[in-house]
């Protein structure tokens, strides 16, 4: 397999690190998967790592996936393992299957999509530790190191975690009991774990930028964040992270997996995006300093 991932780093840095774990497109060979590819296909977030492509330019350092999500996905634990898909016992400790691995998405995908398996054959525990070694570790190591680096040089760090929804699933969650119009789908949709991964105050900045460009926000609604923003925040010690979901409905066809002609307004949009947060970023560690 070529580049496992890769990393963007600018001349003049600040702490401002941009990750996106599924936008990767090259399939590793011993990827042994009976599905349509078209399938395949959509599970990426396509074109999101082109999206944000800007982000040294303006200090902050970009990490991407090359493997698919659909090979291993980093975004969850390591231990998010689904029992059903290995041929044999995990032997390397204990395994804890979320409801994600219930619903086929899991650390290693069993469904590309409802009814539709991935494999017509359970996977051996060697596949499976080799992914880990591989991709999951390595993917994991560099955004760690990324994020580590920039809290011991300024004391604080911001990390965007970037992501693109089908637009089938950028609808608000209903209220149990709600009786009125189903919402609409949304634009964007930012997650910081109920407010735990992220200062509120660069969640709501980050809002209402985005409303202010003309697009409908939500916040942890209806995806609040995975395990990267979760593994690498804590806003208390000044480690601040928060998922972004864009509707890819905005910029692509979902079924052919082509580029809309508003593509390059998005991106524009996204470089508007990214080049707030480097100023946000900027005016805080000034904001620090004077303390």
């Amino acid at each position: 397999m070529k580049e496992i991932l890769s990393i963007a780093t600018p001349e003049k840095p600040l702490p401002l690190v941009f990750d996106s774990p599924h936008s990767g497109t090259i399939y590793p060979e011993d990827f042994d998967y009976v599905c349509r590819f078209t399938d395949l296909q959509k599970a990426e977030d396509k074109f999101v790592d082109e999206l944000f492509s800007c982000v040294p330019e303006y200090g902050g350092a970009l990490l991407c996936a090359n493997f698919p999500r659909s090979y291993i996905d980093v975004n969850r634990r390591i231990d998010d393992i689904d029992p059903v898909i290995l041929a044999d016992p995990w032997p390397f400790g204990k395994i804890n299957p979320s409801s994600r691995s219930d619903a086929g998405i899991g650390l290693i995908r069993r469904l590309v999509r409802p009814g539709m398996p991935v494999y017509d054959h359970p996977l051996s525990v060697e596949d499976v530790a080799a992914r880990i070694e591989k991709c999951y570790k390595p993917y994991h190591d560099a955004l760690e190191k990324l994020i580590n680096d920039a809290h011991y040089n300024f004391g604080q760090i911001w990390h965007v975690n970037c992501h693109s929804m089908p637009s089938a699933s950028a609808r608000p969650k209903q209220p149990i009991g709600f009786m009125g119009r189903l919402p609409c789908e949304t634009d964007f949709v930012l997650g910081d774990r109920d407010g735990t991964s992220c200062d509120l105050e660069f969640t709501h900045a980050v809002r209402d930028f985005l409303k202010g460009l003309g697009y409908t926000v939500t916040i942890n609604d209806p995806f609040k964040g995975v395990e990267l923003v979760h593994r690498y925040s804590a806003p208390a010690r000044g480690l601040h992270s928060l998922q972004i979901e864009i509707n890819k409905a905005l910029y692509m066809n979902e079924e052919t997996n082509k580029k809309l002609g508003d593509f390059e307004n998005l991106r524009l949009d996204i470089e508007s995006l990214v080049g707030f947060c480097a100023d946000y970023v900027q005016a805080n560690l000034v904001d620090m300093a004077a303390d």
